[in-house]
Formats: C-alpha cells, sequence, structure tokens
C-alpha cells in the first residue's frame, strides 16, 4: 500500500507541475490557435484538480506523509487559489461592464 502511494504522490507532483508547462509555447515565441488554447486551459485545469486530489488523498494517509506530499499541495493548492482569483476578477469585471 506504502509504494502506492508513493507512486501517487510522485504523479500528484508531476500533475501539479503540468500547468507551467504553458510557458513553453510563450518562451519559444508560437502563437497557438483558440481552439489549441482552449484545449490547453482545459487540461491545465483538470491537471490541477486532479493534482490537488491526489496530493489529499497522499497527504491524509499519515505513514505516506512527505515532503513531495506536501509541496504537491502546496503547488495545487495555489494553482486553485489562482483560477478562483482569476475567476472573482473576470466576474467582478463582467459586473461592473453592465452597471
Amino acid at each position: 500500500m506504502e509504494k502506492k502511494l508513493q507512486k501517487m504522490s510522485l504523479a500528484a507532483l508531476i500533475i501539479s507541475i503540468f500547468p507551467l508547462a504553458t510557458f513553453i509555447p510563450v518562451l519559444l515565441h508560437i502563437t497557438l490557435t483558440d481552439g489549441i488554447r482552449s484545449v490547453w486551459a482545459v487540461g491545465n485545469i483538470l491537471s490541477v484538480f486532479v493534482g490537488l486530489t491526489l496530493s489529499i488523498v497522499c497527504v491524509k494517509s499519515r505513514e505516506s506523509r512527505s515532503a513531495v506530499n506536501i509541496i504537491s499541495t502546496i503547488i495545487s493548492s495555489f494553482w486553485v487559489l489562482l483560477m478562483g482569483g482569476i475567476f472573482a476578477f473576470a466576474l467582478l469585471h463582467h459586473l461592473l461592464l453592465l452597471l
């Protein structure tokens, strides 16, 4: 069981870092089409929630708790907070435009 949780915690860390791949096209000055950007955004959102879920499952188990689990939980939590802030800002902006 512990070996399975170790693999899950490593997968959670990798999935949590995945949204950083968004910067690769920017650094290479590659322009993506709207469709590809939309698919990429959905992939990022899914990876954030999957990474957070896996991280929480691994951290909840006392015997498998490690630095990797804690780091992946922090990274995933950061992404969730960032997405929540962007959503709140967009909602506020939209509401202000209606006034």
